[in-house]
């Protein structure tokens, strides 16, 4: 069994769940985040990208392809708060690929978006507080390259990083994507008796495990340590 099928069943036994799945490109975090979701039985895939060019429309033909027959497909391209809301009360789980793209729709479509981002960011944040279905959303990591030389690039990467951090905070689970490997920066169960501030790291987390273990010899765990 995969990792992901391991922590899709994890998230399917426990109650609503939001989970955050970041990365950079081509660092596998949408097959991740579809690894995730895939025992559940209705599952609703959210599609914020535009079929805007040739390129683009490949993409959303090949990842339509890719994805179970049985998920319900919704394009949000703008609409990403609604949506979440309608979508959520037939739905065991929704999957929304990605807020990466939802903000720059955002920002071409809404000029005042760029001067109050928090409008938006709050509305997506509320609807997955209010989801009936576990969520689980994926974006770039977009804070770590070297800073744009246009002001429109920053203003993005601003808008982005701070969806993220909002996301982050009311997620349950953030999952790091690095080079196809789940690295989990926050579990909420984990530690959950010693309340926020005993959130520790997957790395601090899988280190103690292996120890133990293998008797001080470190090994990698993998996701089914984070999930089960």
């Amino acid at each position: 069994m995969s990792p992901g099928m391991e922590a899709s069943k994890g998230m399917q036994t426990s109650k609503k769940t939001v989970t955050l799945v970041l990365g950079g490109a081509q660092s596998g975090k949408s097959y991740y985040a579809q690894q995730l979701v895939s025992d559940f039985e209705r599952v609703t895939f959210i599609a914020t990208g535009r079929r805007t060019d040739a390129e683009m429309q490949q993409k959303i033909a090949r990842h339509r392809r890719e994805r179970p027959i049985a998920w319900r497909t919704v394009e949000a391209p703008l609409s990403l708060h609604r949506t979440i809301r309608s979508e959520s009360r037939e739905a065991d789980a929704l999957l929304i690929d990605c807020l990466t793209i939802y903000v720059a729709n955002v920002m071409g479509a809404r000029s005042e978006s760029k001067n109050n981002p928090k409008k938006y960011i709050d509305a997506v944040c509320e609807a997955i507080l209010a989801s009936k279905a576990c969520v689980v959303a994926v974006s770039n990591e977009v804070g770590s390259g070297v800073v744009p030389a246009y002001r429109s690039g920053r203003i993005y990467r601003d808008f982005l990083g701070q969806m993220n951090q909002k996301i982050a905070q009311i997620a349950d689970r953030v999952v790091l994507m690095v080079a196809g490997l789940p690295v989990t920066l926050k579990d909420s169960r984990i530690g959950r008796e010693k309340g926020a501030a005993g959130l520790v790291s997957a790395a601090t987390y899988e280190s103690t495990e292996s120890e133990s273990a293998n008797g001080g010899r470190k090994t990698h765990l993998g996701s089914r340590e984070i999930f089960k």
